[in-house]
């Protein structure tokens, strides 16, 4: 029986919460309690509350005990969108886009998502197991416990399975938990150019049945854009999904105003992502239907676009939630503080709505709000201790990572 307990928090963030937090007043309550405690057993939170009411409730003796005064601890952060199983790196394409060539160019230079199909394909299941357990170290160095992997870099059915099977072997292997999402539907073949649906349809008879027969993952997720799939071959596919068992994600409104965020409100889908472009009637539907809002500054930055309205999405009643993107071509990052100090500075969010976004929120966008994403009793004992007293340190320390130590499961998994 494994016990662990943290004592003396300055601020303890609890994001408490069972579901995605809606709106400006649910995302800004983090319920933050000073002098803060949490007891774990067997990888699960037994008790939280203050250090005095804490240690009333249990036998302190039975214990390992860290120390936190002088500390902030919060819960691990989700990182709810990336696509880190890839083989080959696209170094030429950012120095392309530095010269002035748009994401559209790139593609049409037979650089873009195509690109990093041919590495992918050409990797070894063995090495892209190694690849991504290294990319989830430097992951879980930045505090994250949870995070999503896509397929995508494969596009044909026996290398995006090879994906999913990497996807499968790193979550068996590595303290993080991972979320597999099936991304197919990431671009159009040359071989299939002009001929969308008909890819849709490949993609239907010869893949989907084989991820949804070996659970191989838990959502569909498709890029709804102008030049890759329409609105219409969206439905197609994710609707298919979910008769088959997947539950629906969506990237959505990236380059172009295409009207991927009122799809993903119409078949109720978990999240839809990117978002730079939603309209307002789309952003009012997600609200309304409940999906989770994804923006993804980091790429944003890194392509040099305008940022998603977060702020607006935020006032409008929508759950956001903010996520990395690590990709290997339009936002080779991990970087958490990075995207908290884009969330903050260029997106309006408040340091409290940054948190939620990254903590219950991001935890909601893959499914697991349920079991990730706050402090509460019940829940996993995925838990950072900052090197700082307060949670807003997290903005205020530009870029630079504050994590101290990560739990993951109730066992210390990250020492600074």
């Amino acid at each position: 029986m494994e016990k662990l307990l943290i004592i003396n928090a300055n601020e303890l963030v609890t994001c408490s919460g069972s579901a995605a937090k809606f709106g400006v007043e649910a995302m800004n309550d983090l319920g933050v309690i000073e002098n803060g405690a949490i007891a774990m057993e067997d990888g699960i939170i037994t008790h939280v509350g203050t250090t005095e009411e804490v240690m009333s409730q249990i036998n302190a003796d039975e214990y390992g005990v860290i120390d936190a005064a002088g500390k902030a601890v919060t819960p691990g952060f989700v990182d709810s969108h990336t696509h880190f199983i890839f083989g080959g790196y696209r170094a030429d394409e950012y120095d392309w886009r530095l010269r002035g060539l748009s994401y559209v160019e790139i593609m049409e230079r037979g650089g873009g998502i195509i690109n990093s199909v041919k590495g992918t394909e050409d990797a070894s299941l063995e090495e892209l197991v190694d690849l991504g357990l290294k990319r989830l170290d430097s992951m879980l160095s930045f505090g994250v416990t949870t995070v999503e992997g896509k397929s995508g870099y494969g596009l044909y059915k026996d290398t995006e399975l090879k994906q999913l099977e990497a996807l499968k072997i790193c979550d068996e292997r590595h303290e993080l938990d991972v979320v597999k999402t099936f991304l197919g539907a990431h671009s159009v073949p040359k071989e299939y150019k002009g001929r969308g649906m008909d890819f849709i349809d490949y993609t239907i008879e010869e893949v989907l049945p084989v991820v949804a027969e070996n659970k191989l993952a838990e959502f569909c997720d498709i890029f709804c854009e102008d030049k890759v799939f329409s609105v219409e071959e969206s439905r197609k596919l994710l609707l298919k999904a979910q008769e088959l068992g997947l539950k629906s994600k969506i990237h959505a409104d990236e380059i172009v105003q295409l009207g991927g965020s009122e799809l993903a409100a119409e078949i109720g889908a978990t999240s839809a992502d990117h978002l730079l472009q939603a309209s307002d009637e789309g952003i009012k539907a997600m609200a309304e239907a409940g999906v989770v809002a994804t923006c993804l500054p980091c790429t944003a930055f890194s392509l040099k676009e305008h940022y998603a309205r977060a702020r607006y999405m935020v006032d409008q009643g929508c759950a956001v939630a903010v996520a990395t993107d690590f990709n290997p071509g339009s936002c080779h990052t991990e970087s958490i503080p990075l995207a908290i100090a884009l969330s903050t500075l260029y997106m309006g969010l408040t340091t409290e709505e940054t948190i939620t976004a990254l903590t219950i929120n991001g935890a909601a966008a893959v499914g697991r709000a349920d079991t990730v994403g706050s402090l509460d009793v019940g829940k996993k004992a995925d838990v950072i201790v900052h090197e700082f007293p307060s949670y807003k340190f997290l903005p205020y320390h530009i870029g630079v990572s504050t994590v101290e130590l990560v739990i993951k499961n109730g066992q210390v998994a990250f020492v600074k």
